[in-house]
């Protein structure tokens, strides 16, 4: 089949392993996002583990199939939330994933049966756990890929260990950032297994860009302490002093227990920032938000991609952020199209959004950047270097490895792919896996 991503392309039938397609999350949407894009050329499913509503939260892509395994609508005639084996502890999902406590008896063989009867050239696993089952239960014949949304170095070294086993037999991993890429190569030694750099995909706004006349600093995720809003408000009260005319809005719901979020208010109470500083909760869609500002801000200790940097560049706003591990400093150029600060320098932070905020014409010019270079992360560009991948996996040619801005270096992904899967099968069939 020929297809607009460049020369004969063979139809292949690729398959998603999620977590819950029904919930809200990033993995979800970049999920989303990737499988409509390769579904222009390609038959795409999603397989969700879970399904605990009607219809998913987030838009599901038109022209992919969605299916779940376990069915947890209480008042679903399939309900199966009572079932002995959803309250037996599981056996194949690694007890170090921060998901283990929903895994069970029941997932194990509802992945494990679908993974073994999955008729598909390609399986994607969307998140650790799921790449482990992957590779322990995946019959013989789809290449086998699994996406890591986090980053290695913020498993714990008992989930590290288990990676390092049981990745051994997957015939590629890709990561989000060429960082994290580097830390797989380097920290797991995986020997035949392709380790790629493809960072997430982000569909162009559907509202017009910002203009740049709002006199507003946009921040955006969930109000845990990974993200350091502290920081941001502390940051913004120098901003305050110096312009009164400027405010912040931080979009995003709150942690389990509510206590960060108390935690920032009382920081806004403390700082005299009430009328400067407003908590809006979860905010969905936020494009039309993003455009009433003029600068976005991310002041996170960790960000293992920065979903939330370039919706913020694809809708024209250039982002102060912090320059922490991994994904800011590969998305952001300094100086050009946003800013890159020190981790935890609230002084840093004040000044670069000053820096913006004190001249026009430089914070149009660097969100017109931001615009332009935004447009890398478009879901067909993200699509076709996925697709370059498994086109290559499932043919078992020599191709060329490239990192996550798309440079290119020899090689060898053919071959190991039937000894690894001939070698999973002595695995389930010889001993426990």
């Amino acid at each position: 089949m020929t297809g607009s991503r460049g020369g004969t392309q063979e139809r292949m039938h690729i398959s998603f392993l999620l977590h819950n397609a029904y919930g809200v999350g990033g993995t979800i949407r970049t999920t989303f996002n990737l499988a409509k894009a390769l579904a222009e050329h390609h038959d795409v499913e999603i397989v969700s583990v879970f399904r605990h509503r009607d219809e998913p939260t987030m838009c599901a892509p038109d022209g992919v199939s969605l299916r779940h395994l376990v069915d947890l609508r209480k008042k679903s005639p399939g309900y199966e939330g009572d079932t002995p084996d959803h309250n037996r502890p599981a056996k194949v999902f690694p007890r170090s994933e921060g998901r283990y406590g929903q895994y069970s008896r029941l997932t194990d063989s509802r992945i494990g049966r679908h993974l073994a009867t999955l008729e598909a050239d390609v399986v994607v696993g969307t998140r650790p756990g799921l790449n482990v089952h992957i590779a322990r239960q995946a019959r013989s014949g789809p290449v086998r890929v699994g996406q890591e949304h986090l980053t290695l170095d913020s498993h714990g070294r008992r989930l590290r260990w288990e990676l390092a086993h049981r990745y051994r037999l997957l015939d590629a991993v890709t990561t989000v950032t060429e960082a994290d890429a580097r830390a797989y190569r380097t920290g797991l030694r995986l020997p035949g297994v392709r380790i790629d750099a493809v960072p997430n995909c982000v569909p162009r706004s559907s509202v017009a860009p910002a203009d740049s006349t709002g006199k507003w600093v946009i921040a955006a995720g969930r109000l845990t302490h990974v993200k350091r809003y502290d920081l941001l408000v502390r940051a913004f009260a120098k901003v305050v002093a110096v312009r009164p005319d400027w405010r912040l809005r931080i979009h995003g719901g709150g942690d389990a227990t509510g206590n960060e979020k108390e935690a920032l208010r009382a920081l806004i109470e403390e700082h005299g920032l009430y009328n400067h500083v407003f908590l809006m909760g979860p905010t969905d869609p936020l494009e039309p938000e993003w455009v009433k500002g003029s600068l976005a801000a991310v002041t996170s200790s960790l960000e293992s991609f920065g979903m939330t940097i370039v919706e913020a560049m694809r809708c024209g706003v250039p982002v102060v952020a912090t320059d922490c591990p991994h994904g800011p400093g590969e998305i952001i150029h300094d100086g050009v199209d946003g800013r890159l600060v020190p981790p935890g320098d609230v002084d840093a932070i004040a000044a670069a959004l000053l820096g913006l905020i004190g001249d026009d014409a430089l914070r149009r010019h660097t969100g017109r950047a931001a615009l332009a270079a935004s447009a890398r992360f478009d879901p067909a560009r993200i699509a076709a270097r996925h697709e370059d991948i498994f086109t290559e996996l499932t043919r078992g040619s020599r191709g060329v490895v490239r990192d996550s801005l798309g440079r290119g270096r020899s090689a060898v992904v053919g071959g190991a792919y039937t000894v690894r899967n001939k070698a999973a099968d002595v695995v389930r069939k010889g001993r426990p896996a």
